[in-house]
């Protein structure tokens, strides 16, 4: 498992390929890469803001992974954030998982996708063409997180 939170930008097919590279009985990489989008809510976005609190942010983003580890088989686990100032288009998040069977890696990489939603401590700000405003999480990833509940 690697968990890591930057400002520095990533580059998502080279995370996929160290993945695999890895390890040879890697069967399947199943991976989700977030970007910046330049609009939400009908509102033009000249970037985001993202803070945390170090530390914090690392512990959740590890208890998530780790409850991933202990649902399904997997081989390699992933989890990378972006933090401070990101333009639109910039990647802002990469999740891959890496199973010997794609079942597992596609579940894995959904559930710590829907977790970090709604469990991880970020906070985003947008500069919109409305002046800035922090990004409130929505019910839909809510109820996306709600479907790992046992």
């Amino acid at each position: 498992m690697a968990i890591r939170v930057q400002g520095s930008p990533f580059d998502p097919g080279a995370e996929v390929n160290a993945m695999h590279a890895a390890n040879v009985g890697v069967g399947a990489v199943v991976s989700f890469v977030g970007y910046v989008r330049d609009f939400n809510d009908g509102l033009d976005v000249a970037g985001m803001f993202l803070e945390h609190y170090p530390g914090m942010t690392q512990k959740a983003l590890a208890k998530i992974a780790e409850e991933a580890e202990q649902r399904w088989p997997l081989l390699k686990l992933e989890v990378l954030h972006r933090i401070g100032a990101l333009p639109p288009g910039e990647p802002i998040v990469f999740v891959g998982a890496a199973s010997a069977h794609r079942q597992a890696a596609f579940d894995a990489c959904a559930f710590v996708m829907d977790y970090l939603k709604t469990r991880a401590p970020f906070w985003k700000k947008e500069l919109t063409s409305d002046g800035p405003r922090w990004v409130d999480g929505r019910d839909s990833d809510h109820a996306a997180a709600d479907r790992w509940k046992p």
